[in-house]
């Protein structure tokens, strides 16, 4: 799948995503509240040197991706923006995965009853799911993303009331940002998800320019914490899985982290992940990843067919 994120941020890169071969989608998250997204770039990607150990995130050529490093918010397109793109995706392409990723606040009746109407309404509009977003490390409120991950009260109360009235599979997309993140996923199970998503981008700061003596990413000098993806994140995201697959061997999850191969998304199933999720490599490829796809199906395609025999018939 493609994971929310730019790759996902409109109809038409969705259904060029389907077009290319991708399985499914998770659509950028959408809320209900006024979102403003910063100045300037939004995402940039760290790279090192061949040769040297030099790292950073201004272009050159010669150099190997370390990570990608953003602080976008979620979709700034309104939900009636989203809604009538739903329908039509689904129209167009019934047979793929459309899941609707979704954010409120938290802490108030108000805030729960605003999850309770994101479903409704994304499910209405023919989303086969919806991925709760539990996870965005930067969010201009206190009370949304990762700050709900981080609180067990919080995971449980807001995945219960979204269960209510949902109609179509639950994902909880979980922050990394925590100990332990297997007692998150109790939480959300507690809670009546069905599945959890992991991980999110890791909590981070960009390096600082040795010349300029400036942080590589800023708005008229200032900076705030941001999002680190891509092959960095890979060993680390799949510790955060192995955590919860291990505690919770029965329950679906979904890989999320530095998937570019389909090595890397073997290692994913077989920590016990129904379905894995790609987003920086994508963005570098076309903006929604054509050959990525290719090489992920291909890759699939040679292990089944090498390891028949030992019984490996499907993933």
């Amino acid at each position: 799948l493609l994971a929310s994120a730019p790759p996902t941020e409109s109809d038409a890169n969705i259904m060029r995503a389907f077009e290319a071969g991708w399985g499914g989608v998770v659509t950028k998250t959408v809320g209900l509240h006024p979102v403003v997204n910063v100045k300037g770039p939004r995402t940039k990607f760290l790279r090192a040197d061949n040769g040297n150990s030099r790292l950073s995130m201004t272009k050159r050529p010669d150099t190997t991706l370390i990570a990608s490093w953003n602080w976008e918010l979620i979709s700034d397109k309104a939900i009636d923006w989203w809604l009538p793109r739903i329908e039509s995706i689904k129209k167009a392409y019934p047979r793929k995965m459309l899941i609707a990723s979704i954010m409120a606040g938290s802490g108030n009746d108000k805030e729960l009853n605003n999850w309770q109407d994101l479903t409704k309404s994304v499910q209405d509009a023919g989303a086969d799911g919806v991925e709760l977003n539990f996870s965005c490390p930067h969010m201009d409120r206190v009370d949304m993303g990762s700050n709900v991950g981080k609180d067990k009260v919080l995971c449980s109360v807001v995945t219960m009331a979204v269960k209510e009235v949902a109609k179509v599979p639950v994902w909880v997309k979980l922050t990394p940002a925590t100990s332990n993140i297997a007692e998150e996923a109790e939480a959300c199970f507690l809670g009546g998800a069905d599945a959890i998503s992991s991980s999110n981008t890791f909590p981070s700061l960009p390096l600082v320019d040795p010349q300029t003596l400036e942080f590589e990413m800023n708005v008229e000098g200032y900076v705030s914490s941001g999002g680190l993806g891509g092959p960095a994140i890979l060993p680390l995201s799949l510790a955060k899985m192995a955590q919860m697959t291990q505690k919770f061997p029965d329950k679906e999850f979904s890989g999320i982290g530095g998937v570019s191969s389909f090595d890397h998304a073997l290692s994913y199933f077989l920590l016990g992940c129904g379905t894995v999720q790609v987003c920086t490599a994508a963005m570098l490829d076309h903006a929604i990843g054509p050959n990525v796809i290719r090489e992920l199906l291909a890759g699939m395609t040679a292990f089944l067919e090498k390891n028949a025999e030992r019984g490996w018939n499907s993933l």
